[in-house]
């Protein structure tokens, strides 16, 4: 088993863990057990359970069906494994969901990758395989698990948000994860397009005007009115809700639709990437 590692910086996850590990260390104690035979008793080690109860490791939910089973507890620490599914994601990516829950119009242009909310769960593995340096197979697995998770806000029955989408058509070309992997993220991007909510739009390579040079962005139109942007860079994302640079990227956004193919146009584009992996 191998485990989520607790941030020493994420008061919010921390807070969640204190609470989590006190219980499981409590219905130990009441059911007269070391670490040791609680570990035997749910099949980890002794090392494991104690990294668990002193708040280092977050346990995954087997660990926590397992606990509830051997202590009797009648499904109440299996219950607590709401409380742990999104503190198991990085601050960073939990702030984003909560960001893109809130949105009621989300905008994005991206130029190297598919944009995350349209990833295939290979194709999102493909993009973190290729981080350097590399990352460990639990992180790979943790960011890919969060990714995926951020994109039950596409579902229409969850909040009725608009989305649009630019792709660079370099994105479409660029096999990441290989063909067969690439295949089925170009069929996941035409069931997208598909959908009443959802603008996809492609930007062909042969224009002569990219007003996206600059980079990927998104641009989140929050309920209350507010216009969020988060931008990337290779060491760094930042969120901003200064009106001065949400405006530059808004204006930018614009320039990019328009320059785009339209979305009924960008599908033949989709396509013919489709066909190209079929040959």
């Amino acid at each position: 088993m191998s485990e989520w590692e607790a941030g020493p910086d994420d008061e919010e996850a921390g807070a969640v863990i204190r609470t989590v590990t006190r219980q499981l260390k409590l219905w130990r104690e009441a059911a007269g057990l070391t670490q040791a035979e609680f570990g035997t008793a749910i099949g980890y080690g002794e090392e494991l359970v104690s990294s668990v109860e002193r708040g280092k490791r977050i346990p995954r939910p087997e660990y926590l069906d397992r606990a509830d089973e051997a202590l009797v507890a009648g499904g109440r620490i299996a219950a607590m494994k709401r409380d742990v599914a999104e503190i198991r994601y990085p601050k960073k990516v939990r702030d984003l969901k909560n960001l893109e829950a809130e949105a009621v119009e989300l905008g994005a242009y991206n130029n190297s990758v598919i944009h995350g909310l349209l990833q295939t769960e290979d194709y999102a593995r493909a993009v973190f395989d290729a981080h350097r340096p590399a990352l460990t197979e639990d992180e790979v697995d943790q960011q890919v698990a969060a990714r995926l998770a951020r994109q039950e806000i596409l579902d229409l029955m969850t909040g009725r948000r608009v989305f649009s989408f630019v792709q660079c058509e370099s994105t479409l070309r660029r096999p990441m994860g290989g063909r067969m992997v690439m295949r089925r993220q170009l069929e996941r991007l035409l069931e997208v397009a598909r959908l009443r909510n959802v603008d996809l739009q492609v930007l062909p390579l042969d224009r002569e005007v990219n007003s996206g040079t600059g980079g990927s962005f998104r641009l989140l139109k929050l309920k209350g009115g507010t216009t969020v942007a988060f931008s990337e860079s290779p060491l760094s994302s930042r969120v901003t809700a200064d009106p001065k640079e949400t405006t530059v990227l808004d204006i930018r956004y614009g320039a990019l639709r328009a320059q785009d193919l339209s979305p009924q146009d960008s599908l033949p584009l989709i396509e013919k990437a489709l066909g190209e992996t079929r040959t």
